[in-house]
């Protein structure tokens, strides 16, 4: 790992198999604007380095096409696709002390609730947001890049290739409700992922209708 030379990092992980969509998630677009992007827009401003972790070459291409120069692109580390690798991969490249771990399929992710994972985080190891019924998010969640690199590597070491594992061994986690999320996202549409055609279709409805409302407002 290189020596930290920056504070934040967004660490958005593209190299799923994305099955359920027929093509590559994180290139679909929504209202003419890849996915990945919505993103990226999110983060920009509140992190200095982003970071997207895909599976192949080839997909690295895509993306380095589409994304420019200013993005940096890593290949997953290992043959096995999983949301560890991508996070071993992603942490492992990143030169910053803490990192947003995010997927690329999610267009409503609200830089006000990134904003606050990543202030949260300071002097903890993460920040998970957590459901009532204690369902986790690791894939919009912050992460102090070190130690989370050292429990994803010990979890795959050990076969275990979920995020939960790699949690497990992070001491000084703190978990935020979606209950205290909601204060900024009331109906919790930054946890909306994409992940088929029909996904694609409700967020493009979604969009819509928050540009009618903004609309109306300016009116």
């Amino acid at each position: 790992m290189e020596s930290l030379d920056l504070d934040k990092s967004a660490v958005i992980l593209a190299g799923g198999f994305s099955k359920r969509f027929g093509s590559d998630k994180g290139l679909a677009t929504l209202l003419g604007k890849p996915l990945i992007k919505f993103v990226l827009d999110a983060v920009e401003g509140i992190v200095e380095e982003s970071l997207v972790v895909v599976s192949s070459i080839g997909q690295a291409e895509a993306y380095s096409k589409v994304l420019g120069s200013k993005v940096r692109v890593a290949v997953d580390k290992y043959n096995v696709r999983s949301p560890l690798i991508g996070a071993l991969t992603g942490f492992g490249e990143s030169r910053s002390e803490y990192g947003l771990l995010l997927s690329c399929d999610m267009p409503f992710v609200s830089r006000d609730v990134l904003a606050l994972l990543l202030e949260i985080c300071t002097n903890k190891n993460a920040v998970v947001p957590r459901w009532p019924n204690g369902y986790i998010e690791p894939l919009h969640a912050a992460f102090r890049v070190r130690p989370a690199l050292e429990a994803a590597e010990k979890a795959f070491n050990e076969g275990k290739f979920d995020m939960r594992s790699m949690i497990e061994k992070l001491r000084g986690v703190r978990y935020i409700s979606t209950l205290v999320l909601e204060q900024f996202d009331p109906e919790l549409k930054m946890f909306l992922n994409v992940n088929t055609p029909l996904d694609l279709k409700r967020a493009e409805r979604i969009l819509k209708g928050e540009t009618k409302q903004t609309l109306r407002r300016r009116l």
